[in-house]
């Protein structure tokens, strides 16, 4: 599986970062995780609000952090 943290690095976007590497470790589960910070590719996603939460191309979150149990949902 392939996870996507989009956003320029900000605070929240970092916090992002950790919980999904976290619920990743956690549920055991084989993924890559990539933090994209480039605006043309964030926004060809169709993403104008960070942080997002992107799974294999499709994007299930944008604009918030979601809590460690809901991103474990989103990624299973």
């Amino acid at each position: 599986m392939l996870l996507e943290i989009l956003g320029s690095g900000c605070a929240k976007c970092q916090k992002l970062e950790d919980l999904t590497r976290q619920a990743v470790n956690e549920m055991g589960v084989d993924a890559q995780i990539n933090h994209v910070k480039d605006i043309n590719a964030i926004t060809g996603y169709g993403v104008m609000i960070t942080p997002a939460l992107v799974k294999d191309g499709v994007v299930k979150v944008m604009g918030k952090i979601p809590s460690l149990d809901e991103i474990k949902k989103l990624i299973s």
